[in-house]
This record gives C-alpha cells, structure tokens and sequence, in this order.
C-alpha cells in the first residue's frame, strides 16, 4: 500500500470517527461540525451570494495550521460563493456571533488537488467565528 493511499483511507477513517461523537452534527455532504459558542437565536444567516465577515484557523487532522486570522485586529470578508463547497454547505446554517468547528471532507475542500501547505484529498478543520453578514 502506498503512502497515498495510506493518507487518503488516514483522513476517511478519522471522519468516520469522528461522526460518532456525541457533540458532532452533520451537514449534506458529509461535513460535520461541533458548536463552540452560539450567536443569538434571532441573529441572521448568510445565504451563498451573502459577503461573510469571519474570524477563522484552518488546520489537518494533525494540528499543522495553514491559515490563521484570529490574530488579526479584524475579521476577514468573503463572498459566500468564492469559497469551497464545505463553507458553503456549513456558513448558511450558521448565524451572527456562532463559532463552530467545521469538519469538511476532501471532496468539499480542495480534493485531489494540493494547494499552499494542503496534501491532496485532505479533510479541513476549521474553526470559524461568524462576526457579520452582508
């Protein structure tokens, strides 16, 4: 077996894992998520066209951290639509002021492709604080 393979089955069994666990919940295609901090039951939601404005740290399942802004004295705006597919799927469940972990599958990330620090076919963690919606 090789290495490749080896990584790729690694980061399938640790979803697998890990959707198991009591405080996991699950999305459509197969992203998952934990709730750290809830936001106001009346605070609003992005839809996939909506600019997000977001604290986030992106990771691998071996903590090695590819992208922080928590650091930062201001969050980060995105269009909703620009993202990967596992922000898209988790963002519009969330509302203002939650931050949640978000589990996202390689095929909802960026798959077979390696990008800046990112093996191909690897799941991204995610911790994600939804500051604003616009």
């Amino acid at each position: 077996m090789s290495k490749k393979e080896d990584f790729k089955r690694m980061n399938k069994a640790y979803l697998e894992n890990l959707a198991s666990a009591i405080d996991i919940h699950k999305l459509s295609k197969g992203v998952l998520y934990k709730i750290i901090k809830s936001g106001e039951a009346e605070a609003i939601s992005p839809h996939v066209n909506s600019v997000v404005t977001v604290y986030y740290k992106g990771y691998l399942i071996n903590n090695k951290v590819f992208d922080d802004n928590t650091g930062q004295p201001y969050p980060d705006a995105f269009r909703l639509n620009t993202l990967i597919a596992g922000w898209q799927i988790a963002l519009p469940q969330m509302r203002v002021g939650d931050k949640w972990q978000i589990y996202i599958p390689s095929e909802m990330g960026y798959g077979t492709q390696s990008v800046s620090g990112i093996p191909k076919n690897s799941i991204l963690i995610f911790e994600i604080e939804l500051v604003s919606v616009s």
